[in-house]
């Protein structure tokens, strides 16, 4: 949906302000000084994090979406292979498989932000334009199915239409849960129908708008639903009543449909995995922008039931946030993040990937990096694998799927959001720029 400001003025006034984005992009590269990376990502369990430069104009910098050409793909990790499971899609963003081997993905857009007040939202919006970030959202999720086992997908139908920006998805016991931006839907599924068109019933709210994406993570046992539901704003400057109920994951029980936060002080969770051998629920978590290249990193954690992670108040432990008013008993409870995964890359995929799913890569979590805006040289942009030993990261992360970016950053290919296990074993990356699904699997 394009904001009404927006949209009651004509392309000259788009114009004028493209032209008011080249010249703000160039005044925050002159101004980003020490606030620039170093080479240095902040990664792992110790990261090195960079002092807080504060930004009087935060750096706005987004390759233009261009999308994949014929024969062109991301470009695997040694030992791999890529292809193009589904082509033609509208901005995939998240991928379920059902038990019969179906795939689904939920295709959406952002939510509308609201009035542009200041310079700077214009030159987000058209940056964000620029990038195919924003636009009419087709709110569906679609079904595909490979009916012979050829690594793509020759059947497709719209599983489901008119939602309001879906997102995460699970299915339980004939009920088929769909995280909608304003709350968790429920619908009767049959098993093997390519089709819902029941009325859902709501059985959580959510606050829509700001961070718009509903993870959804069913528990081991299949009594409760996780949902990862991201704040309003980048260190809650509309207001900390604004923020109530939002920069955190809930635990909705399935036989009461009582909700609760299980953990707050996460400013965006997003993708939501168990780490099968402790039994923990894990994490990715965008952190604040403004601070500098890789100040703070962005983040993958182990999350405990009742844990406070700081925002807005401070980030990675208790490192203070002065541009927000404190709370000093909250920033003293918080807990430091597991692992590091350096400065804005946006990561919002995660899943658990078992060793041997693919060849020379052992236990542990395969994470999807949209990539960044916030930063003079950008990140992310890529699949990466993080392993792990005894129930915790156990090393530097690995490529699994780069190239979504070309050399010199002025252009996506593609940007990798989802990632699950295929039912065929292979692993499903979504690409909300270059609108595919791609397999990956062993060469």
């Amino acid at each position: 949906m394009v904001p009404q400001d927006i949209s009651e003025r004509s392309a000259g006034m788009l114009g004028l302000f493209g032209r008011f984005v080249a010249l703000i992009g160039a005044a925050m590269i002159l101004m980003r000084r020490g606030g620039a990376s170093n080479g240095k990502p902040a990664l792992g369990g110790a990261p090195i994090i960079p002092e807080a430069k504060p930004q009087r104009i935060p750096t706005l910098k987004m390759p233009t979406a261009r999308g994949w050409t014929e024969g062109h793909t991301p470009t695997a990790a040694p030992g791999l292979k890529v292809n193009a499971f589904a082509k033609g899609l509208k901005h995939p963003r998240w991928i379920y498989v059902l038990p019969n081997g179906d795939v689904l993905t939920s295709e959406a857009l952002g939510v509308d932000g609201g009035r542009m007040r200041t310079p700077f939202d214009y030159a987000m919006y058209a940056t964000m334009k620029r990038a195919a970030a924003v636009g009419d959202s087709p709110n569906r999720i679609t079904l595909l199915r490979d009916t012979d086992g050829d690594g793509t997908a020759e059947v497709r139908h719209a599983f489901m239409e008119g939602l309001n920006h879906p997102f995460g998805m699970a299915l339980l016991e004939g009920t088929f849960y769909v995280g909608n931006t304003d709350g968790l839907m429920a619908y009767p599924y049959t098993d093997g129908t390519t089709r819902i068109a029941a009325q859902g019933r709501k059985i959580a709210d959510f606050k829509p708008a700001g961070h718009w994406t509903r993870s959804v993570l069913a528990s081991q046992d299949g009594s409760k639903l996780y949902v990862g539901v991201g704040s309003l704003s980048n260190i809650a400057e509309h207001g900390f009543a604004a923020e109530e109920g939002r920069a955190c994951i809930y635990e909705i029980d399935l036989k009461t449909e009582k909700s609760r936060i299980f953990a707050g002080g996460l400013r965006n969770p997003v993708g939501l995995a168990f780490e099968p051998a402790t039994g923990a629920l894990w994490t990715v978590v965008n952190e604040r922008d403004g601070l500098g290249d890789e100040t703070p990193p962005d983040y993958l954690t182990s999350v405990k039931d009742g844990g406070f992670y700081g925002w807005p108040y401070c980030y990675w432990g208790q490192t203070v946030d002065d541009r927000v008013p404190q709370a000093p008993g909250l920033v003293a409870t918080a807990i430091r993040p597991d692992y590091a995964l350096g400065g804005h890359t946006a990561s919002l995929g995660l899943c658990w990937l078992p060793a041997g799913t693919l060849p020379g890569f052992p236990d542990g979590m395969v994470i999807g990096q949209h990539g960044s805006w916030n930063r003079s040289t950008l990140s992310g942009y890529r699949v990466i694998f993080v392993p792990f030993e005894n129930g915790k990261p156990s090393g530097p992360p690995r490529d699994i799927l780069t190239g979504f970016l070309s050399p010199d950053e002025k252009f996506s290919y593609g940007r990798p959001v989802g990632v699950t296990i295929g039912p065929d074993g292979s692993l499903l990356v979504a690409d909300d720029v270059g609108d595919v699904i791609w397999r990956v699997t062993g060469a």
